[in-house]
């Protein structure tokens, strides 16, 4: 099309004003509070506009960078947007975990990640990288006690040049999580320094220092902090080794961070171009020698906090959002953690279905072939402009604070991240924030005590509470099947639908969804057509609770059925779906015992109903 053609085209669409923008927008709110309706507040402590324009952008300063130059907003490389697709498996055993590692690498892997806690002598660590080749291949190590001995061994198995990959040592992260170092400060410092001295034999693409960020993010912390932390814990690093005499430049480029893609999508994308530019301006204050030196390596995993037990399958559409988060956003590898690994160890289906959930999104969505694919969408700019801005604030109050490990052994993080969690706690607990088939759209009829499998657990650790934000909720269900399983009938619920159709709908479905949570078996009804009839059922049916589900103005009329289900079966719960506050003295009167609605705390109400029908 030529330049004539494109401006006839685009003198149809006159520009609109902001200005006119917000006149129209003022007229279809009528009245209705701008900020509270259209703004969103997110737990980052960001404000996020309903819709953003170009001038929005006029005051971000990496606009006009490109991909691979510092601050490396848009990635580090100048062309594609290739990651590493990764697996990590739990198993120890050698052999085992090399069958593993061989399929995985045969079905599309470019890294694997082992679990080597307790693995000892050179002859098993020869046993878990038989016939895995380093050239073609990243290898990370995870949970090691010996790094500088793994070293050695690694030495006299492979040719270290080709070594590609990463150990996962952090110690500070260690502190952060458990509350003590791994052998002491001082001495994990000098491990620090080992490690660092002997990666010059590795290849360029071999780091030493994990920067765990994914810490953050299942203690349930929020973007923001997970950046600022990780960011100022990175800081911490290189200013206690660079005090030990290492430079900058042999540090950095030895350097990983993990971070955690959890499901807001649009924030996980802005939160790895934020974070890699505040690490290059870091970096920068070190006095490097190449501006290399300031580029951010990320590993990405997928969120273990919003995953859940029930409704398992909702897992892999969690984690194919977030996959996609992590590639747009420019991870250098990424990790999807396999759907049931919440409550199993994963199996042949699910690692596989992990893997191809990344294959898919190089080899048939191409988002590899594309360099920073969100750049110039006004929303995902703003957003990281906003996120880099606040997180420095943080980053800044932390270092204010004395540095990292200063704020970690104060508690000052710890209290930061559980003020944040006691708020997504509370979000969850009333339903703003939906896990699908957890705390709404449950499957009642699924069972999974029995499915799960005795995990180790990090919730009681003397740091950093690693939880998911699910678990309260699981609970519930699970109590109810233990009841079950202990000779007891599952609670049932009868939903008494009466008078108007659209509101005893409403109501009923939000019944189904209220109780369903908890697993007890609902009984649904088409509706009634008198009182007696619906009172006759109720009774008959033998549920525990009946709820009345009507339309406000017709709850008066079923005062009179409450008090029949009553009289005919005391022990009957007489729930009330909705808030009709001017007859509410009179229904407590009739006998309803409680009331559902949408500003019910729902955890806290199932935790309760669980409780008077006596289960534990």
């Amino acid at each position: 099309m030529s330049q004539e053609d494109n401006k006839k085209l685009f003198s149809e669409f006159p520009p609109v004003s902001t200005e006119a923008w917000e006149e129209k927008i003022t007229e279809d709110l009528k009245g209705a509070d701008y900020e509270k309706r259209l703004v969103w507040k997110t737990h980052e402590g960001i404000k996020v506009q309903p819709y953003y324009r170009n001038e929005h952008l006029e005051d971000i300063p990496h606009m006009h960078v490109f991909p691979g130059e510092a601050p490396y907003v848009r990635g580090a490389v100048a062309k594609g947007n290739d990651w590493a697709v990764r697996q990590d498996f739990e198993e120890t055993d050698p052999e085992k975990v090399n069958a593993l590692a061989l399929q995985a690498v045969a079905k599309g892997a470019d890294a694997v990640g082992f679990n080597i806690a307790g693995l000892t002598g050179k002859e098993n660590l020869a046993k878990m990288l038989r016939g895995l080749d380093p050239e073609k291949t990243a290898f990370h190590f995870l949970h090691g006690e010996d790094y500088p001995g793994l070293f050695v061994y690694l030495g006299e198995i492979l040719d270290k040049k080709l070594l590609k990959g990463s150990v996962d040592f952090d110690p500070f992260g260690y502190y952060l999580l458990y509350g003590k170092y791994p052998l002491g400060k001082e001495q994990d410092l000098e491990v620090a320094k080992t490690l660092l001295n002997g990666s010059r034999d590795f290849a360029s693409d071999f780091y030493v220092i994990n920067v765990n960020g994914t810490y953050l993010n299942h203690a349930g912390a929020s973007a923001v902090q997970e950046m600022a932390f990780a960011l100022s814990q990175g800081n911490e690093y290189l200013a206690q080794l660079t005090d030990m005499g290492l430079t900058v430049d042999e540090i950095a480029p030895r350097m990983q961070f993990s971070f955690s893609i959890g499901s807001n999508y649009f924030l996980e994308i802005a939160k790895l171009r934020a974070v890699r530019m505040l690490w290059s301006k870091i970096v920068e204050q070190y006095k490097p020698s190449r501006a290399e030196t300031g580029r951010m390596v990320i590993h990405a995993v997928t969120s273990e906090w919003n995953k859940s037990i029930y409704d398992a399958y909702v897992n892999m559409l969690r984690t194919t959002t977030e996959a996609m988060a992590a590639s747009i956003g420019g991870a250098n590898s990424l990790t999807v953690n396999p759907f049931d690994s919440t409550f199993k160890k994963p199996d042949e289906f699910s690692y596989r279905m992990a893997r191809n959930q990344q294959i898919i999104l190089k080899h048939e969505a191409y988002f590899s072939k594309v360099a920073d694919p969100a750049a110039g969408s006004y929303y995902v700019e703003k957003l990281t402009d906003s996120l880099a801005r606040v997180a420095f604030d943080l980053f800044l109050e932390t270092e204010n604070r004395g540095g990292f490990l200063r704020a970690a052994e104060s508690g000052w993080i710890r209290e930061l991240v559980e003020e944040t969690c006691q708020k997504r706690d509370m979000d969850i607990a009333m339903r703003k924030q939906v896990f699908v088939g957890t705390n709404l759209y449950p499957n009642t009829e699924e069972q999974m005590l029995s499915k799960v499998e005795p995990r180790a657990r990090l919730s009681d650790l003397a740091g950093l509470r690693q939880y998911r934000g699910a678990q309260s909720f699981e609970a519930l269900r699970m109590a109810v099947e233990n009841h079950v399983n202990k000779g007891f009938e599952k609670p049932k619920v009868f939903l008494f639908t009466y008078g108007n159709a659209a509101m005893r709908k409403a109501r009923a479905t939000f019944s189904s969804n209220f109780f369903g949570v908890a697993g007890y078996t609902i009984l649904d009804n088409l509706g009634f057509p008198d009182l007696d009839k619906g009172v006759d059922a109720a009774v008959k049916s033998g549920a525990e609770i009946v709820v009345l589900c009507s339309s406000d103005e017709e709850y008066a009329a079923m005062a009179d059925a409450a008090a029949a289900i009553k009289k005919q079966s005391p022990k009957t719960l007489v729930v009330v779906a909705g808030n009709p506050k001017e007859i509410i003295n009179i229904l407590q009167e009739a006998g309803v015992d409680h009331f559902i609605h949408l500003r019910t705390n729902v955890l806290e109400a199932l935790q309760r109903y669980n409780e008077l029908l006596s289960i534990i």
